[in-house]
């Protein structure tokens, strides 16, 4: 029905925003409250093998020979260029840490001493010596200028390890609040935990689709694993993989009860057409490269598949918008079918609402931005719950029914996503176009 009432939408989504100046006033910035914690809802078999394959491989593909975490207290300093926002979102995390994964995480004003190390850095300065990263974490106690003065030291390789004893994070602070928050959250998590990333989970931050923001349910099972007093630094994956069965059912009584699902595994031509797709080059071979990746992971039914037909939607906004809304749909379908994949779901839905907007299906805009803001809201994904907010109060507007007080919240929600008061403007602007006007 969606598909049919849609039919003959033509304009793209709006781009992300640029900087433009603005005389709008801005309330201040938003802040999300207590995480509303999503358990897992997928068996422990299965989450048993995502344990082993995040835990004893890294993102590059190469094999980790031993298991390795703190065996000693972990705490935390904070170094380099001073920063509001990571204070707050460190207290924020630190506090999940401690509740949800059970990790006695403390802070200490000695980065000389502290097991995890956090400096700050100014973005200029991340895309001269890594410009392919945003933030990353290296397992060793190490300064950003000792780092950039030696920046492939073998000191750096995680396969040289057989305990964790210090890791030092690198997190660009000029930046939105955001952005900050999500690097804190993966980075800490991998200098204490898993360390790879796989396409197949759909309810983690290890997962390079970058769709969930925030450490997940399942984030927090594989950091109470981890720190399981039944396992120990040096195991090999055979002894892990002997002990997480009582492990999980431990810590997870429900994922006993829930059938294994037996995802197959990604296969090297779908993870090398996906990686094509991802990657800088021209947008024509990277659309070809994620409808091959569509196709490839169709079989699988699952948020893989749904995450080749977002990107090729993505890729073919601006050149054939009819495969970019029918991909957005199939995607929408695949991301709902599942519980683990609502945010994902919702991103999708995003991009349905904008093609909506834009052909004046007002009706349909307010019924997918009520369905996927409380999604976004906890999920805790601020740029896209602003997204959602906007096209919401867009179309309210272009209905003769404005909701201000709904603009403004959209536009604080989008401070905190972009940083800047102008960049939320500008995207305000940008996706009120699509319905013909400029807000209310």
């Amino acid at each position: 029905m969606l598909a049919g009432l849609l039919a003959g939408c033509a304009a793209p989504p709006p781009a992300p925003p640029v900087a433009v100046a603005t005389q709008m006033p801005l309330p201040r910035v938003m802040s999300f409250g207590t995480t509303e914690l999503q358990p897992p809802t997928r068996s422990n078999a299965e989450m048993a093998r995502d344990f082993l394959d995040l835990s004893f491989q890294l993102e590059s593909g190469q094999a980790l020979p031993v298991f390795t975490r703190f065996e000693e207290p972990i705490t935390i300093a904070v170094t380099g260029l001073p920063s509001a926002a990571l204070e707050k979102e460190l207290r924020r995390l630190t506090k999940r840490l401690e509740s949800e994964a059970g990790l006695d995480v403390r802070r200490t004003a000695d980065p000389a001493t502290a097991t995890v190390t956090i400096e700050g850095v100014s973005t200029r300065d991340m895309q001269r010596s890594v410009p392919a990263a945003a933030c990353f974490v290296l397992p060793t106690r190490i300064t950003w200028d000792e780092f950039r003065r030696a920046p492939r030291s073998p000191d750096y390789s995680w396969t040289r390890l057989t305990r964790r004893s210090a890791v030092s994070a690198f997190v660009p602070v000029d930046t939105s609040q955001q952005e900050i928050r999500d690097c804190l959250h993966e980075e800490i998590a991998q200098g204490l935990g898993p360390l790879n990333d796989l396409y197949r989970l759909g309810d983690s931050v290890f997962n390079d689709d970058n769709l969930n923001p925030v450490l997940t349910g399942f984030d927090m099972l594989m950091l109470r694993a981890t720190y399981s007093p039944m396992l120990r630094s040096g195991m090999s994956r055979e002894e892990v993989a002997a002990k997480l069965p009582a492990i999980l059912d431990t810590l997870n009584p429900r994922g006993r009860r829930i059938a294994d699902r037996g995802t197959p595994p990604s296969s090297a031509e779908w993870k090398a057409d996906i990686s094509r797709a991802l990657s800088p080059g021209s947008t024509s071979a990277r659309r070809a490269a994620a409808g091959r990746a569509a196709s490839e992971s169709a079989p699988w039914g699952d948020v893989r598949s749904g995450f080749s037909l977002f990107t090729l939607g993505r890729m073919s906004i601006t050149s054939d918008p009819e495969t970019a809304l029918n991909a957005f749909l199939a995607a929408q379908r695949i991301f709902e079918s599942r519980p683990e994949t609502k945010i994902h779901a919702a991103h999708a839905g995003f991009q349905i609402a904008a093609f909506a907007l834009n052909s004046g299906q007002f009706d349909i805009v307010l019924d997918l931005t009520e369905s996927y803001i409380p999604v976004a809201r906890r999920h805790e994904d601020a740029a896209l719950l602003s997204d959602l907010e906007l096209a919401r109060a867009a179309a309210l507007a272009a209905a003769g029914r404005p909701q201000p007080d709904l603009r403004r919240e959209a536009l604080a929600w989008g401070v905190y996503a972009y940083g800047t008061a102008e960049r939320a403007a500008a995207r305000a602007r940008e996706i009120e176009t699509l319905a013909g006007g400029e807000g209310a």
